[in-house]
Order: structure tokens, then sequence, then C-alpha cells
């Protein structure tokens, strides 16, 4: 279908009665919807001059008078207060009786595995204190190292919903 002037001239004409483009697409026929936005855009057409919807007028329920009521002031929500627990101290490494500090050759089960230092450095050693059964970290490295969870959906720091693992085999 070709544009022809005459067809220009009725888009126009019915672009600034207000009629939408699907409205439009139906009278000119053999035209589709985005065919007339597309023409529209082309040409340089404006905004409609009234609405494609004329608003409908409601009717008021009842024509007596109101007593006006006070305003409603909305209430601010206090946000909550999130007291983070101080971070504990750097726990120093304890000397085994021996006088030396605990390395990768002197732990043992019964000893904190928690590392002090870097890996890469002369002066890396463990933690070295007891600690209880079945656990590898003292008590104060436990403290650390395992942080209560928190609950999916509850509060502003809540972990996103866990996605649905897909395996590729």
């Amino acid at each position: 279908m070709a544009w022809t002037e005459d067809r220009v001239e009725i888009l126009t004409k019915l672009w600034t009665e207000g009629l939408s483009a699907s409205q439009i697409a139906k009278k000119l026929g053999g035209v589709t919807r985005n065919a007339v936005i597309g023409k529209v855009h082309r040409l340089g057409l404006s905004g409609r001059a009234k609405p494609s919807r004329p608003k409908t007028v409601s009717k008021s329920r009842s024509t007596t008078k109101r007593v006006a009521a006070k305003p409603r002031v909305p209430r601010k929500k206090a946000a909550p207060v999130r007291q983070e627990p101080p971070a504990p101290p750097p726990i120093e490494a304890k000397p085994l009786p021996n006088g030396e500090f605990a390395t990768i050759l002197t732990i043992r089960d019964h000893m904190c595995k928690w590392p002090i230092g870097d890996p890469a450095a002369s002066d890396f050693r463990f933690c070295g204190r007891r600690v209880k059964a079945s656990e590898p970290y003292c008590e104060a490295h436990c403290s650390v190292a395992y942080q209560p969870s928190r609950r999916r959906g509850s509060g502003p720091k809540a972990l996103p919903p866990r996605q649905k693992t897909r395996y590729i085999t």
C-alpha cells in the first residue's frame, strides 16, 4: 500500500481530531497501526489537539455541604536502628609451651587453625588456642568465622532469593 496524498491528508485530519493509531488504521483500511505511527512520525505531526479518549464527567453523589475534616499528616516511620556488634579486637597467636607458635608442622586437632599473617611470609602462624570438640577454631575465632544467617525477604539487607541452579550435562 502506498501513501497517496489523499490518504496522507485523511491521516493528518484524523490525527489532529484525536483518533488513535488503531482507529485511523481501521478507517484507512489496508494499513497497520504501526504503519500509521511510522507515517505520523515521518510527517512530524505534533501531539493531538484533544485526547483520544474523552474524559468522562463524574456526577457528584450528593449535593449536601461537607464539613472539612482536619488534614491528615502522614506519620514518618522511624527507620529501625540496626546496631552492628563491634568488631572483636584482633587475637594474637598463643605461643606453644616450648615458646614457639603453631605452624603448619606443629598444628594439632585440639588447636585453633585460624591463620594469622601472610602465608608467604616467614612469620606466618596459626592461633593455636584450645578448641571445643569438632570445631576448627577457638571460641573467639568461631564468633568471627560463623555469622548468624540473615533470613531471606526480611529487612533492608536481606539476601536476594536464590536462583535455580542449572547444571550442564
